[in-house]
């Protein structure tokens, strides 16, 4: 028997992510049927009609929603970013090419650790700044023979984003998991886009690719799942695809469409960001961040507080307060506010005056 969830939490988790409050309703509702089915979304075949019908739905909405010309092809892939981390370099790097990688944070040196062994190298580093900043694009070194320049437009850890992408003569690969679709996408700069989709567009388990058609290359010597072409011939319906994501994201994308798109959801992220980092700045320095302002996250607002005691204690009587997920990174720590497209105003409204309220009663 269903109830109605009368007190959810207010999510701030990094990901896994909130997810709309009325899509979780609908898909409750659709379970344990679907439609005139006699099944869930996720016993039927893959091979169905019914199945084919919210697959391509949700294919056609990413579109919409991305802006992506139709020069590019959309994948669901399974393995999140990570994978993707592998395949980028095994598909797009031939033989005596190299592949320049911006290590803004730790997923920018995640993906090069990938991609070392098959010609990635550093075109520049935030380690020495303690990536609390971004590059200029003359800053970054591009070497002659380079076939893209990787580049994560948003590092979850550091609370840091690429505020403006480098055109500098060869393409770009993004991982652009934790701020997907939350502000336009220059389409003429990338030969690949991709993301995990469980920050901003549905649970994990899936990766949404964006590759440019004249990238799909002949690669028969890798295994057929680590070919972008096995992927593209096959719709993403190669082998039995994460049904459950790609249901799940169909409907997060309408929600998304129907609250104006990406534009819609870029002045929002602005709007609830701004809130929090207001916060901090009226806090006479009780909370400190440690991010440059000019390339300060819209969604994920890094600070710190004055001890890790007092970090500790604003964690749990945040938690009693069904604020939730607001502990830093273990690589880091301090805090962090993970606000993606799901996380509304009002839990951001709760969290900020949580904090006001923590200051007063907790000053040195």
């Amino acid at each position: 028997m269903w109830h109605h969830v009368t007190m959810r939490v207010h999510n701030f988790g990094a990901g896994p992510c909130a997810l709309p409050l009325e899509v979780l309703e609908e898909v409750r509702d659709e379970f344990p049927e679907y439609g005139e089915t006699g099944m869930t979304v996720i016993e039927m075949s893959h091979r169905s009609a019914d199945y084919e019908a919210i697959h391509s739905e949700a294919k056609e909405r990413a579109r919409r929603v991305s802006g992506a010309p139709d020069d590019f092809e959309i994948l669901f892939l399974q393995g999140g970013a990570t994978l993707q981390f592998s395949m980028v370099p095994l598909n797009l790097l031939s033989e005596g090419e190299a592949a320049g990688y911006v290590e803004s944070g730790s997923w920018g040196r995640k993906a090069l650790s990938d991609a070392k062994m098959l010609g990635g190298y550093s075109a520049w580093s935030g380690e020495a700044s303690g990536y609390t900043t971004m590059p200029a694009p003359d800053e970054i070194e591009v070497r002659p023979g380079t076939r893209y320049l990787h580049v994560t437009s948003n590092e979850t850890i550091g609370g840091i984003r690429m505020v403006d992408f480098p055109d500098l003569g060869v393409p770009l690969v993004a991982d652009m998991s934790s701020d997907y679709l939350a502000r336009p996408i220059d389409w003429r700069l990338y030969d690949v886009v991709y993301g995990g989709v469980q920050k901003n567009l549905a649970p994990a388990g899936m990766a949404l690719v964006f590759i440019r058609k004249s990238a799909v290359a002949d690669r028969s010597h890798l295994g057929s799942y680590l070919r972008y072409s096995t992927h593209v011939e096959g719709d993403s319906l190669a082998n039995t695809p994460p049904m459950f994501q790609v249901y799940l994201m169909g409907k997060v994308l309408r929600h998304l469409e129907e609250r104006g798109g990406v534009e819609g959801l870029q002045k929002r992220s602005e709007e609830k960001s701004s809130l929090v980092y207001d916060a901090i700045a009226a806090s006479d320095g009780f909370y400190r961040s440690p991010v440059d302002p000019a390339v300060r996250s819209h969604t994920n607002v890094v600070w710190r507080l004055p001890t890790e005691e007092l970090e500790a204690k604003f964690v749990a009587e945040a938690n009693e307060r069904g604020l939730v997920g607001l502990k830093g990174h273990r690589s880091v720590g301090g805090i962090r506010a993970s606000i993606y497209a799901a996380t509304e105003m009002p839990s951001v409204e709760a969290l900020v005056s949580f904090m006001a309220e923590f200051a007063a009663r907790n000053r040195p």
